[in-house]
């Protein structure tokens, strides 16, 4: 047991860039497929409700009326599930700068990606890296706040919903719940280039 604390002690700067690339590869991979329609389109909801963000979007506050008569948001009606191809609901959101706009933000965490990388070698591009990790987490996380679809809806059924809305994550919710992982490994990175830093 005294050898694998010792070990795991040691390590600490091996696992501080482990935290470094594990970032890399979840920001590149991500940020890469904002290129593509379908990732494009599931992003819609978080922007199109964020206070932060939804002044990108041509049509983010425009509401029409759906089948049962009730008014709702116009990307509610224009959704794409992933790997379904829709012509029409495709040309809503060309109008809407919904790919241009994703495109931009895959394009700006990729960078966030290359830069928390180099920090392994270069401390303070890597602080860069870690604060705009950390940043670019507490917006997503806002989106819990946001979002309406980050909690399961109350669809109705032949018998009540039990468990919806608040504090019932939906998978997208999940998934954003999870950068809270993020936001912390982007203080840690950033917190290792800042002693790099004032050491050197």
């Amino acid at each position: 047991m005294d050898k694998l604390l010792t070990a795991l002690a040691k390590g600490q700067n091996h696992f501080i860039n482990m935290i470094r690339m594990a970032i890399f590869i979840v920001m590149v991979w991500i940020g890469g497929l904002k290129a593509y329609q379908y990732e494009a389109d599931g992003i819609v909801p978080f922007v199109a409700n964020s206070p932060f963000m939804s002044f990108f979007y041509a049509n983010a506050n425009k509401t029409i009326i759906n089948k049962e008569g009730i008014p709702v948001k116009a990307y509610t009606l224009h959704k794409n599930p992933e790997g379904k191809m829709n012509e029409k609901n495709i040309a809503w959101h060309k109008l809407n700068h919904t790919y241009v706009f994703s495109l931009g933000l895959g394009s700006i965490i990729v960078l966030i990606g290359f830069l928390t990388l180099l920090g392994i070698w270069f401390p303070k591009i890597g602080l860069w890296g870690g604060l705009l990790t950390f940043g670019m987490s507490i917006v997503t996380l806002s989106f819990l706040i946001t979002t309406p679809e980050a909690y399961v809806p109350n669809l109705g059924g032949d018998i009540p919903t039990p468990h919806y809305g608040f504090p019932f994550l939906s998978g997208a919710g999940r998934l954003v719940l999870k950068d809270i992982i993020m936001l912390s490994a982007g203080l840690i990175i950033a917190s290792d280039a800042a002693k790099k830093i004032q050491s050197s």
